[in-house]
């Protein structure tokens, strides 16, 4: 059963969530085999998609969220944005050459979405999955947003959370493993621009349906205080795994 934790924050994910690092494209560039069709499964903003676009003739953008898919960037000619389920996937058997999934594995039914993938996948295709953690920027402000994390919101996160932080060490990945370098994943934020993305996460979404309050309000003037004016470079654990499909 899909999951739906994002869609009420659909447009502020678009906002203020952080780019993914031009590395990970780098690496799956160099591994696929053929660049005639890409799907990015549960695309949310379209983030990935776009950036696809610019390497492969068409690239299908599928989220289970018609309302994530609805606040997403503007398609480009060759994105097709659908919605459908990631286990789901409404795609002709062996026409997919890549299959990308950021910030969501731990949201599916991991059995039957790799079979989706083994149906869809034409030989020798491509599985990209990334993600990526809790944030990091200077002492004072990751007391804080640690403190926001685990004690203010800590009951409200979804348990698929877990998987998250332990990096998908706990998810199975039935693929032949494709090795590659660390990447760094970081954003230059302005303090207003970093408690627009607390509110993305799905742990203070369920805090405000439960308490018809905003949980933000508790930190944002310390936060404030601790940040300065000055803009400042926000980093992310990135996690990833690439692996051969033989369908």
């Amino acid at each position: 059963m899909f999951k739906d934790h994002f869609s009420t924050q659909a447009a502020d994910y678009a906002r203020y969530r952080p780019q993914y690092p031009s590395e990970i494209f780098k690496l799956i560039l160099e591994n696929v085999t053929r660049r005639e069709l890409a799907w990015d499964c549960a695309t949310g903003s379209g983030q990935a998609a776009h950036t696809l676009a610019a390497h492969f003739r068409r690239v299908i953008a599928s989220d289970a969220s018609s309302s994530q898919i609805a606040h997403a960037l503007p398609p480009v000619a060759n994105v097709e944005y659908r919605v459908f389920p990631a286990e789901q996937p409404e795609i002709p058997a062996g026409s997919v050459d890549l299959i990308t999934v950021a910030q969501a594995l731990h949201w599916f039914e991991w059995d039957s979405f790799y079979r989706a993938v083994r149906t869809v996948a034409h030989p020798r295709a491509l599985l990209a999955i990334w993600g990526y953690g809790i944030n990091h920027i200077e002492p004072g402000l990751d007391e804080l947003v640690l403190h926001f994390y685990n004690d203010l919101v800590g009951t409200y996160w979804p348990p698929e959370r877990k998987l998250i932080e332990s990096e998908y060490d706990e998810i199975p990945f039935p693929f032949e493993r494709i090795p590659g370098p660390e990447i760094e994943m970081s954003k230059c934020m302005t303090s207003a621009d970093f408690l627009g993305y607390l509110g993305t996460w799905s742990a203070v979404v369920r805090y405000r349906a439960a308490h018809q309050s905003d949980p933000i309000t508790l930190i944002a003037d310390e936060l404030r205080s601790r940040w300065g004016d000055a803009p400042r470079k926000v980093y992310w654990r990135f996690f990833y795994r690439l692996g051969r499909v033989h369908s």
